[in-house]
């Protein structure tokens, strides 16, 4: 059951060859048996998982309508909101936090008919690349359990690589979903910005946050977006379209079939590196896409425009955690300021402290010219540059990540760590749409993935692509040989 898709698992349950609440117990018992090895989950909703199972399995027999993820388990990374739940955010601040509320994505697949299995590991409110800076547990990669599977959703694209759960959503500010996707081997999709509600998100960076599929193929990613891509009034920032047949527009011949490659900005790819993406675009080519240069070298300041806006705005935002509104109360605290100070002291973990003053510095007065308002002017020129580029082409194509799965640990530089993100975090700046699709592994078997970027709405387009592509190879469909549970 694990080895199918979650478009199989949905039609077998509809078919009736398959209960919901024989899905939900064999997905259940298949994490207790391979999650201690990769810790990717925080908690599991086990009675609210198999209660839903059961209501689904009664809708069936009565012959009610069941919906596009009916019995499909569903993983949510955590920090996004399910009513009743622990959220923690992977942090000790929240490790008691009860949701009041759901997240308007989840509320979304439940109505059509998934059924959440669990809260998936994170870095500590997001912040990170490789899921070590958990306040609970690091989690590791399904494919070498010595190496990270990449951050912040690393929990999440764990369970979905080792097929613990077919899909799950994680959220991406720089990266987030899509560099643990290349990591671990699976699809990950950041939406344009705006295309997926944030309402129950707990908030990172405000203009870059947005939450997205990860799954084992591209047309699965296609359908959760089927079902959350869709206005929420409870968001400002939600764009207000109607949803969108994402699935059925996989097969549809694409208006233009011209890639840009930032030659330029890959002249330090690795060799190994370099190879599998020559590789990637000769299959494009294949494909009877045309290849043209484009120029986005200011993506080489991504880094460090990122980490000044990121920061800026996770500073106010986590404003919030005072040991008063939400989160722990520090048991030493005497007096409202010692609550306060204690209690961040207590619940923040070292890297969010570090991004905390980081933007609170850049926002401070003599301070916030320099750097803040600097920031924001490289990222309006960012965004000229992908229209300027798109102008010349449909879509544009780059690595996902540096480097394959690295050891856990092995990053004591956190400028180093950083890097991770470098061709990422420009479709963030931007509010683009851009997913991550296996595309091969290193001669130590690790995965490999390539990123497709589209203009901002063009959604669509960008996941024909990523299926044209991903149907050239079988890539998408391995399971690492781990948790395979001994079948072929």
């Amino acid at each position: 059951m694990y080895r199918l898709s979650a478009r199989e698992l949905r039609d077998a349950f509809v078919k009736g060859e398959l209960s919901a609440e024989k899905i939900a117990e064999a997905t259940l018992q298949r994490i207790a048996r391979h999650d201690p090895s990769i810790q990717a989950f925080i908690s599991l909703l086990s009675d609210r998982a198999l209660e839903k199972a059961k209501e689904l399995d009664v809708k069936r027999k009565k012959g009610e309508s069941l919906g596009k993820l009916a019995g499909v388990p569903v993983a949510i990374k955590d920090n996004i909101l399910v009513r009743d739940s622990v959220t923690t955010c992977a942090s000790k601040f929240l490790a008691h936090y009860k949701a009041p509320f759901s997240a308007t994505v989840v509320d979304s697949l439940e109505a059509e008919g998934a059924v959440i299995i669990g809260k998936a590991n994170l870095d500590e409110f997001a912040m990170g690349s490789s899921t070590e800076n958990s306040a609970f547990f690091p989690t590791k990669n399904p494919w070498d359990l010595s190496c990270s599977p990449g951050g912040s959703s690393g929990g999440a694209a764990s369970l979905v690589a080792a097929r613990l759960s077919p899909l799950a959503l994680g959220s991406d500010t720089g990266g987030s979903i899509r560099q643990p996707a290349a990591l671990t081997g699976i699809v990950g999709y950041k939406p344009t910005y705006g295309r997926v509600s944030r309402h129950g998100l707990v908030a990172f960076a405000s203009s870059l946050d947005q939450i997205g599929p990860l799954s084992t193929n591209v047309a699965d990613a296609a359908l959760v977006m089927e079902v959350i891509g869709r206005h929420c009034s409870k968001d400002a920032t939600s764009l207000p379209l109607e949803p969108m047949p994402y699935l059925g527009m996989l097969e549809r011949p694409l208006p233009s079939k011209v890639i840009g490659v930032p030659w330029h900005f890959l002249e330090g790819l690795s060799d190994e590196m370099r190879a599998n993406f020559d590789s990637v675009l000769s299959t494009f080519k294949d494909l009877g896409y045309t290849l043209v240069d484009v120029d986005l070298d200011l993506q080489r300041l991504s880094v460090a425009v990122y980490y000044i806006i990121a920061t800026a705005e996770a500073s106010t935002n986590l404003a919030r955690f005072d040991g008063i509104r939400y989160g722990t109360r520090s048991t030493r605290a005497k007096t409202l300021e010692e609550v306060y100070r204690f209690s961040r002291q207590e619940g923040f973990g070292p890297e969010v402290k570090k991004r905390i003053l980081l933007g609170t510095y850049v926002l401070s007065s003599g301070y916030l010219d320099a750097y803040y308002k600097k920031a924001q002017q490289v990222r309006s020129l960012m965004i000229a540059q992908f229209k300027q580029a798109f102008s010349k082409c449909a879509l544009i194509l780059l690595p996902s990540a540096p480097t394959a799965a690295f050891a856990l640990g092995s990053f004591q530089d956190p400028l180093a760590m950083y890097l991770q993100d470098l061709y990422t975090i420009g479709a963030n700046l931007a509010g683009l749409p851009a997913i991550s699709v296996p595309s091969g592994f290193t001669k130590e078997g690790k995965p490999l993935g390539v990123q497709l970027l589209g203009p901002q709405m063009e959604d669509s387009s960008v996941l024909a692509a990523a299926h044209a592509f991903e149907s050239t190879h079988a890539y998408a469909q391995m399971i690492p040989p781990l948790f395979t549970d001994g079948t072929i």
